[in-house]
């Protein structure tokens, strides 16, 4: 039996039960053009479709599958809105929001960890900006955005990412210590922000800031 057709039957057994927990038919079909197996170190590739995380060095990791999909649909992406990524990582998710029609920048702590991501994304024939940097400075010269995702855990809501924001746009982001809650923040005006939590824990890597804290708070809308 070959490693493709174990992978795509893997692959499809994914699908069936990400579709039956309520993913939406684009982010699954987004999910079914993507090589997860691309994204992943070579020695892990047969278990590219697990529905669990994977580690890719640095102490970093590839999402587990339903978390990739359950925050792509909180983001409510659209083509040709400007998406701005914190933690390329791999570049998985990074492909998934390309394949969705999105103008994306995404920020990369580890140079050679973004490096990698560029190559394999490249070679896929997707083209996002990829940055070398602090994402808890998000990118301001591209700002502001349609949709912002973090793909790692904030002790609290990082608000300098929020006032990159469109109003009217979006940001996703797990926020907590040792597990998480996925919070959506909707900027409905200059200064207020409507804020959603979701009842589902996960668990990430920490979002490791290298400038100091913020002291702002979210203001949420009544």
């Amino acid at each position: 039996m070959s490693h493709r057709y174990i992978l795509e039957q893997a692959k499809q057994e994914l699908l069936s039960s990400l579709e039956q927990r309520g993913i939406s038919p684009a982010v699954l079909q987004a999910l079914a053009t993507v090589p997860r197996e691309r994204f992943v170190p070579e020695a892990l590739q047969l278990r590219a479709y697990e529905d669990t995380s994977l580690p890719i060095g640095h102490g970093q990791t590839i999402s587990q599958p339903y978390t990739v999909a359950y925050m792509t649909d909180l983001l409510d992406v659209h083509p040709g809105q400007r998406v701005l990524e914190i933690g390329t990582g791999s570049g998985y998710q990074t492909a998934i929001l390309c394949t969705l029609g999105a103008h994306v920048w995404t920020i990369e702590r580890f140079s050679d960890l973004a490096e990698q991501a560029r190559q394999t994304l490249h070679a896929l024939g997707l083209y996002p900006t990829v940055i070398v940097g602090d994402g808890w400075e998000g990118y301001p010269p591209a700002a502001p955005y349609d949709r912002i995702i973090v793909t790692a855990a904030a002790p609290e809501i990082p608000m300098s990412l929020a006032r990159q924001l469109k109003v009217g746009g979006k940001m996703v982001v797990p926020v907590g210590q040792k597990d998480q809650h996925m919070y959506r923040i909707i900027r409905i005006n200059e200064n207020e922000f409507d804020v959603y939590s979701s009842a589902q824990r996960f668990r990430f890597v920490p979002f490791v800031r290298t400038q100091p804290p913020d002291n702002n708070h979210v203001h949420a809308a009544s």
